[in-house]
């Protein structure tokens, strides 16, 4: 029986508001919430185990996580897992392992999780899903992906609806392009060009974000440009070149640039340089498809429109849980994928830079900024009155 629950909208707990880190390796950390309740021990420069405070009486189950590199975004993703199968009781030990994109390292924790009789393999980001896939698809240990993009477009799995008849089951951490230039559409009815932000060396943004939403625009009559980072070391300096050579070509198109925006992709060099892509964007609005971005203070989009790591992993978490307890075979799991969209708005933003937010996104939208930087929502759940917002 497919689990219902796993292929429509999820109402978080939390919103995609960073939470409090807390390093347990150099490419490894868990929040504070997460930390409180699982034991993270280093166990060598590649491999991380976690365990929960409480194990309970259940025989206990090991999972192992496969990482390419460190990433906030995973932090986020695990920590949400964790908090999942705490509140199951689940008794999970939890192995991390960092295979930094290498050969010989993924082999050696493809060895690791038949060493520890691993139940499932998480591949946490696109590059393990990827490497995964070329390397162990049909394996006997079930693999589930993790904060990763859409697994259709980069012809990992044929059909969104179908399962993979393999070992394999996927989530997705993107949305359809149009649904998403319908709603950028919405937001800025008179758009005329679009910048797109990302990461060349990320192929999976590249892939499912960035060109995707690029030729959907351009369907639509739009000028839309690729502002690509080549080196992800340099990103920061990067931006700062190529943001000002995009809004001169976007001039050519939209001469004030009244009408025109830029959208954040899920490339993690990309987004966390948001300060700077602020500093050099101005008055212009700046979007993106990533709504853990949308923060208290400047350094902030003003609206996200998109897939939260926190929503992913919850997803993926529930899917999990079943291929766990035998409810579901991965192979049969149609792509995970959460729907209606989060949306996370930042009034503060906003008002910054004179854009004028719809109604019916304030309406839907699960994390909400106000116009003096106070958080007065969070995962669709008030915090503050919402006059606070108004104010």
């Amino acid at each position: 029986m497919r689990p219902i629950l796993a292929l429509f909208a999820i109402l978080l707990l939390a919103g995609p508001l960073r939470a409090e880190m807390l390093p347990v390796s150099d490419w490894f950390a868990l929040s504070e919430e997460a930390a409180r309740n699982w034991i993270a021990t280093e166990l060598d420069d590649r491999r991380v185990r976690i365990q929960p405070v409480n194990a309970g009486r259940a025989p206990a189950r090991s999972v192992l996580v496969l990482y390419p590199r460190q990433s906030s975004a995973y932090d986020t993703a695990m920590s949400r897992m964790l908090e999942y199968f705490r509140q199951r009781g689940d008794n999970i030990i939890f192995e991390a392992f960092n295979f930094k994109r290498r050969d010989h390292r993924g082999r050696a924790a493809l060895a690791r999780a038949e060493t520890i009789a691993a139940d499932l393999i998480l591949a946490m980001g696109s590059d393990s899903v990827a490497w995964l896939h070329a390397h162990y698809r049909g394996g006997a240990i079930p693999v589930l992906s993790v904060c990763a993009k859409d697994p259709v477009e980069l012809g990992q799995i044929a059909h969104y609806e179908k399962g993979s008849q393999t070992n394999f089951a996927f989530t997705s951490l993107n949305m359809s392009v149009d649904v998403q230039l319908a709603y950028i559409r919405k937001l800025m009815p008179g758009l005329r060009a679009l910048a797109v932000l990302v990461d060349a060396d990320n192929q999976s943004a590249v892939q499912t974000q960035s060109r995707p939403l690029i030729a959907a625009a351009e369907r639509e009559g739009l000028r839309a440009i690729e502002v690509a980072v080549r080196d992800p070391e340099q990103a920061s300096r990067e931006l700062r070149e190529l943001i000002p050579a995009a809004l001169e070509r976007m001039r050519e198109t939209d001469p004030a640039l009244a009408h025109s925006a830029l959208w954040i992709t899920g490339s993690t060099s990309v987004f966390q340089e948001i300060a700077v892509i602020n500093q050099a964007a101005g008055r212009l609005p700046v979007l993106s498809a990533v709504p853990d971005i949308v923060q208290p203070g400047k350094d902030s989009a003003v609206i996200s429109i998109g897939v939260s790591f926190e929503s992913n992993a919850y997803l993926a978490a529930v899917y999990a849980g079943h291929v766990l307890d035998g409810t579901a075979r991965p192979g049969e799991l149609p792509v995970g994928i959460v729907t209606p969209p989060d949306i996370a708005i930042s009034f503060e933003r906003a008002r910054a830079i004179g854009l004028k937010i719809p109604f019916d996104f304030f309406e839907r939208a699960g994390t909400v900024i106000d116009p003096e930087g106070r958080l007065v929502r969070q995962g669709g759940k008030r915090i503050l009155p919402l006059q606070a917002a108004a104010r």
